[in-house]
């Protein structure tokens, strides 16, 4: 069974709706913004009220777990009432838990999910022991030992941990899926481009591969048409700027608008799997390794695996909770059967 090692974030997730809010969309000239508000000064109600463990190490190791993977995690939490809710998520998940960093002195991550009526939400994080991962606390053998290493956006002072665990992994033949933090993009192209040259997956949101690559997606730049649909040409220099390696498959995720992906030989599109849309959080999470697992079981089909992915990550939305809707690869193929008209275009 193929053995993979998560590394990521663990928080308390609380989740929030109040039927006051409103969607407030701002135009410049380059952009649209949107923001959720609430009347100033007021005493709002809440309409909805949910709590849950959430986090990219927590959810992706869930992910993995569930689709029959041989999974262990290292994240960082604190000796708190949150860190045992953490602890007790786990208690059916199948995921080996011998390589968590504990410490008293810290806090355990938590976040307030603001959920909008329309699905997607504003998370308000506090990183705690999230950003606070030292490299001496990091048990190494278990990262030469596993096959594959998810790498979750590792935030603050813990992103300094990201290129030693990396080049380690590398060096000791363990393939890596990187999904980049604001952290590490701030840092600029060329440091995020040390940690590209060994990972052999790369998967980031439209936003993050702007900030990773300084390319915008103009509205007046010229697409290119994939059969009936389109895909954007600076999408496309995008992709390329981030492949620097020959055995690298590249995937930018653009919300509704599905996902893009780049082998190298090919371009590959992929349209949102049609599902009611609950809350948003954790789909980014859900999507990107259920597409890592599907590869493999796949036999490195990309436009499948996308398919996969998109159908997991939209079982996800359509309910409260980053883990709650996860799907086994059984239950995807079942769902795909059920819509043999759901397809991706490559071009």
């Amino acid at each position: 069974m193929t053995k993979i090692l998560t590394i990521g974030s663990a928080t308390m997730d609380v989740f929030v709706e109040c039927d006051e809010a409103n969607i407030v969309s701002v135009c410049s000239k380059n952009k649209n913004s949107d923001f959720m508000s609430y009347p100033y000064g007021s005493k709002i109600d809440i309409s909805t009220f949910s709590s849950n463990v959430g986090g990219g190490g927590v959810n992706t190791a869930c992910n993995f777990a569930n689709l029959g993977f041989d999974t262990s995690a290292i994240f960082k939490i604190g000796e708190d009432i949150y860190s045992e809710g953490v602890l007790s998520s786990f208690k059916n998940k199948n995921v080996k838990l011998d390589n968590i960093i504990q410490k008293k002195d810290t806090s355990t991550g938590f976040s307030i999910i603001l959920v909008s009526f329309q699905g997607d939400r504003t998370v308000l994080a506090h990183r705690g022991a999230n950003a606070e991962i030292r490299e001496d606390e990091i048990n190494f053998d278990a990262i030469k030992e596993a096959d594959f290493m998810y790498v979750a956006p590792l935030n603050g002072e813990s992103n300094k941990v990201l290129e030693p665990i990396v080049q380690y992994a590398h060096k000791h033949g363990t393939r890596i899926c990187f999904n980049a933090g604001t952290t590490s993009l701030k840092r600029g192209f060329e440091h995020i481009k040390t940690i590209l040259k060994s990972a052999h997956i790369v998967v980031m949101n439209k936003e993050e591969a702007m900030m990773a690559t300084g390319i915008q997606v103009r509205p007046d730049t010229k697409t290119e048409k994939f059969s009936h649909q389109l895909i954007h040409d600076d999408i496309k220099k995008m992709l390329t700027t981030l492949k620097v390696m020959d055995y690298q498959v590249i995937v930018i995720t653009d919300g509704g608008r599905g996902a893009y992906a780049y082998d190298g030989q090919k371009f590959y599109l992929c349209p949102v799997f049609p599902s009611p849309v609950i809350s948003t959080l954790g789909a980014g999470d859900a999507f990107a390794s259920t597409f890592c697992g599907a590869l493999g079981k796949t036999k490195l089909n990309v436009g499948l695996s996308l398919m996969y992915a998109s159908v997991n990550s939209a079982s996800v939305v359509s309910a409260f909770g980053a883990t709650e809707g996860l799907l086994t690869f059984e239950q995807i193929e079942e769902k795909l059967k059920s819509n043999p008209d759901y397809t991706y275009l490559e071009g």
